[in-house]
């Protein structure tokens, strides 16, 4: 580079040109140009010798990865900051810092490999694979939409079902959305295979699948088995997973929309002329040839079932006795909450209310107006605990210590008024200095207290302790252990200490005598 700056600079190329020919700044340009050879030379020599900040950590950092080939330069620089080893550097400098070591040794990251093995397609007509799916797309007017899909693959000819809607699925759709399913493929599977969704499964119960209850009816009626993927492991339903993607990036993606009607039709045209009209890359089949012979192995659905319009999923109960609908949290009664496993059944009615009822006994439980925000907490007040019953109590237990109870109600509710979040606190203080006081100074320390208006606990503790002291018509006590100060006392009493200037004081501080 010193060389050829030097060669452009020959050209008569001026100093921005040379720089933005070699893609570099005007001051390095500048700092080439002002050196001489010989100090360009010294300059070379000096940064094959120059030590890094981090040349120090090395054998610990070869250590480490060593030991651990998968390790990542963040989590070293991290580990470098906890042993307080990482020299003020950036994360930058440790990664190029880690990458110059893995070169240097030989230590490529390492990373883990899952092994796969090839699968034999099941026989016609005994599985079918179920997803859902989330796009974004724009309208005529340029307005982002988000679509929700559920997409439907048979296993062994890979035709495809796949319908769409402009807002979430909930259990009674994806209900319809099986019906219509059934329909389109003239019957169905022996077997449906699932990811875990919320809206299909409760708990994976360590393979005793509970599912909800709606969805559980449903395949009751129908009949057909279900298989739940493992959680975190897509690749159990691959082929489904990848006509998710297919849908969503072939017909889906710079798609207009106009209507959702419209939206599904567009999308039943692109199934018949490529999802199921082209050839499928792993069988080298086209799916709607191949179905025309599953199709005859596929079991007969012989009435469509007409699902509820109302909306009615399953919703697990958290610990503060809420549930959580469309981005808002709704309460429920105390006590609704049992456990981690407690859930309710959710429904939405025409008239935007949200129903909440008991997933076994089918009782409602809670009733809220549908609240179109985000992050909301509805909460109906029946739902709160009534901390005003305890005190109720504590405040009577308290007054009937005096012997006005009335007049020492009137006292504690105003302190109430002032301080009502520390009542109990202040109820608390009173209740245990007049246990054990007498009525004369309780009713003294109390006509005190309202009559000046010291409407808090320790105002009343403090007049208390002045009138329970006082004792009407007793005479002052002395003390009898006093002794006269005899005459050493009296002349240490005389004695001043000796002052002496700041100076000296200033000496001693700075070390001097």
């Amino acid at each position: 580079m010193y060389i050829e700056i030097y060669q452009l600079k020959q050209l008569g190329l001026t100093v921005s040109q040379i720089a933005r020919k070699l893609k570099i700044s005007r001051n390095t340009v500048y700092k080439y140009l002002h050196m001489s050879p010989e100090e360009m030379q010294a300059f070379i020599e000096s940064v094959k010798t120059r030590r890094k900040k981090l040349d120090p950590v090395e054998p610990q950092v070869v250590q480490w990865l060593r030991e651990y080939p998968d390790l990542s330069a963040a989590q070293i620089h991290d580990w470098l900051k906890e042993r307080r080893l990482d020299a003020n550097v950036c994360e930058s400098t440790v990664r190029n810092f880690v990458r110059r070591l893995r070169e240097q040794h030989g230590m490529p990251k390492s990373k883990p490999i899952r092994q796969y093995e090839a699968v034999e397609d099941p026989p016609m007509g005994q599985q079918m694979q179920v997803d859902f799916g989330e796009t974004k797309t724009r309208d005529l007017y340029g307005h982002p939409v988000r679509l929700w899909c559920i997409a439907f693959v048979l296993s062994h000819s890979r035709h495809k079902y796949v319908e769409w809607q402009d807002r979430p699925f909930i259990t009674v759709d994806v209900i319809r959305c099986h019906e219509n399913a059934f329909a389109f493929f003239g019957g169905m599977t022996r077997e449906i295979v699932y990811d875990q969704d919320h809206l299909l499964l409760v708990s994976e119960n360590h393979g005793d699948l509970i599912l909800t209850a709606q969805f559980a009816a449903y395949v009751r009626q129908r009949g057909f088995q279900i298989r739940m993927c493992r959680k975190q492991d897509p690749e159990s339903k691959g082929r489904v997973e990848n006509v998710v993607g297919f849908v969503k990036n072939n017909f889906a993606r710079h798609r207009i929309f106009t209507h959702i009607d419209r939206w599904n039709e567009d999308c039943m045209d692109w199934l018949n002329r490529t999802g199921n009209g082209r050839m499928h890359h792993s069988t080298k089949k086209i799916p709607a040839e191949v179905f025309a012979e599953e199709r005859l192995h596929l079991l007969p659905v012989p009435e469509k079932i007409q699902t509820e319009f109302a909306p009615s999923i399953t919703r697990r109960v958290r610990k503060d006795n809420t549930v959580v609908f469309q981005g808002n949290r709704y309460s429920l009664p105390l006590g609704t909450y049992t456990g981690p496993d407690t859930f309710v059944e959710i429904k939405v009615t025409s008239e935007k209310q949200l129903l909440a009822f008991h997933s076994e006994t089918g009782d409602e439980l809670a009733r809220h107006p549908l609240h179109s925000g985000k992050g909301k907490l509805i909460k109906n007040t029946n739902h709160a605990r009534d901390r005003s019953k305890g005190i109720d109590t504590y405040i009577e237990h308290v007054a009937a210590r005096f012997p006005e109870p009335g007049q020492a109600r009137s006292y504690l509710t105003m302190i109430r008024e002032r301080k009502p979040r520390y009542i109990r606190d202040q109820l608390q203080w009173i209740d245990k200095h007049a246990k054990d006081t007498d009525a004369d100074a309780l009713a003294k320390a109390l006509a005190y207290c309202l009559k000046h208006q010291l409407y808090q606990a320790t105002d009343f503790v403090d007049a208390l302790h002045h009138f329970a002291e006082r004792k009407p018509g007793a005479e002052p006590t002395i003390p009898t252990d006093i002794r006269l100060l005899e005459e050493p006392q009296r002349q240490m009493l005389k004695m001043k200490p000796q002052i002496r200037p700041f100076e000296v004081y200033q000496a001693i501080l700075e070390g001097s005598r």
